[in-house]
């Protein structure tokens, strides 16, 4: 069998397909979402078109979370042991103009514009929701299948659902992700970090104002502030270990009033990144720490305030090979490539703190198509192949998954 594009599809087994006629359901509401982008914590309009979709597959009461999110049980009615999987597709925009005026289904809001594949994810989801109900007779466990949205601003979506329970009495959680920097019709699944953790602080120096002719009057609070962002770069040469990948970043400094008054007060704000939660929590400390000291070596004062961001995203080694051997399945080994981790964050991090996860990436780089540019950017794109790929490729993971779950139980 071949897909649209003619490649190769191998299907896995019994019920590991997409059943007859999900294709058009799905690139249906990818184009919806994309012509209709909306930003974090303002998802109404695409949760109440995700519903229609759900309502038209039969599903009514699909419960929602975080205001603008959704998500929906399949209870599996086939024999074996009940395995159950969580899978997450996310669905907010950003604020950004989009400049692909080759896409039919372009933005038709100005400002705004799905430049991360939210859309593509949320669709491949209900590309999952529609094969989970086609074949729930082949499989035993439940099937959750999460619309989150809020992924890239506060309040996060993904802590809701942590927080919410949302992932209590499941056995692992699937998470996917558009990335230009593999070629379309190629997927990769790494083990171990795939993401950073993110988080921001804030540090307040507070010192005392004199006249700039007599400084030895006051309490300088911008020679703290740059004393502060000079040594706060040796916690990464310094303090760290290169496999922690850590990140720190100041990107505001405000602070002064005029040429001639010694500043009393500075604002700082910057963002932690690291792949170790180790590294995370060590280094969190040690910002505060050194905050503070070098405050007080300078006759001052320092506060400090933290948000705490999303976690790295850590893939379960198990999973991730179950992962591996679905696409693999599907596809063939020759459409699993080697990549790099990321050097950005996903809230999906909440869910592989709590559950064994896998965070699959399928490429979207496409030069004949015009996607060549990076997340984030108004020139991005994924074609409606590739999210067809990802829809198959997510559903052929939790089919893997519920099948060597029941492999591993003894007779």
């Amino acid at each position: 069998m071949r897909t649209s594009n003619g490649m190769e599809l191998r299907l896995g087994g019994e019920g590991f397909g997409l059943p007859a006629g999900s294709e058009e359901k799905i690139l249906s509401l990818r184009h919806y979402m994309h012509e209709n982008p909306e930003l974090s914590n303002e998802e109404y309009k695409t949760q109440a078109k995700i519903a229609e979709f759900l309502a038209c597959a039969g599903i009514r009461n699909a419960d929602v979370f975080h205001k603008t999110g959704l998500f929906i049980d399949i209870v599996g009615e086939g024999n074996g042991f009940p395995f159950n999987v969580v899978v997450r597709g996310d669905i907010d925009a950003l604020p950004i103009e989009e400049a692909r005026p080759d896409l039919p289904y372009r933005s038709r809001v100005p400002g705004k514009m799905h430049a991360c594949g939210h859309d593509a994810h949320a669709s491949a989801a209900l590309g999952v929701v529609l094969a989970a109900i086609a074949y729930r007779q082949h499989f035993a466990g439940k099937v959750r299948v999460i619309f989150q949205p809020a992924e890239e601003a506060e309040p996060l979506g993904g802590r809701t659902v942590a927080e919410q329970g949302l992932l209590d009495g499941f056995d692992c959680a699937v998470g996917m992700h558009a990335n230009p920097e593999i070629p379309s019709g190629r997927f990769s699944v790494l083990a171990g970090p795939v993401t950073k953790s993110s988080d921001e602080f804030q540090v307040v120096f507070m010192g005392k104002k004199s006249h700039g002719a007599w400084p030895e009057l006051g309490i300088d609070a911008i020679a703290m502030a740059s004393s502060f962002v000079t040594e706060v770069q040796k916690l990464i040469s310094r303090e760290s270990h290169a496999d922690e990948a850590p990140v720190i970043s100041i990107g505001r400094f405000h602070g002064g009033e005029a040429t001639n008054i010694v500043c009393d007060r500075v604002v700082l704000d910057g963002t932690l990144r690291t792949r170790s939660p180790e590294a995370r929590h060590r280094l969190r400390a040690r910002l505060e720490e050194l905050a503070s000291h070098i405050a007080a070596m300078h006759r001052g004062e320092a506060k400090f305030k933290l948000v705490s961001g999303e976690p790295p995203v850590v893939n379960d080694p198990n999973i991730s090979q179950r992962a591996r051997e679905a696409i693999a399945d599907i596809y063939g080994m020759e459409s699993l490539v080697p990549t790099r981790p990321l050097a950005g964050a996903d809230d999906f991090g909440f869910y592989a703190e709590k559950l064994p996860s896998v965070y699959f990436w399928f490429g979207c780089h496409n030069e004949a198509l015009g996607n060549r540019t990076h997340v984030h950017t108004s020139e991005f794109g994924v074609s409606d192949d590739d999210v067809l790929r990802a829809a198959r490729a997510a559903w052929a993971i939790v089919r893997t998954l519920q099948r060597s779950a029941n492999e591993a139980r003894p007779s």
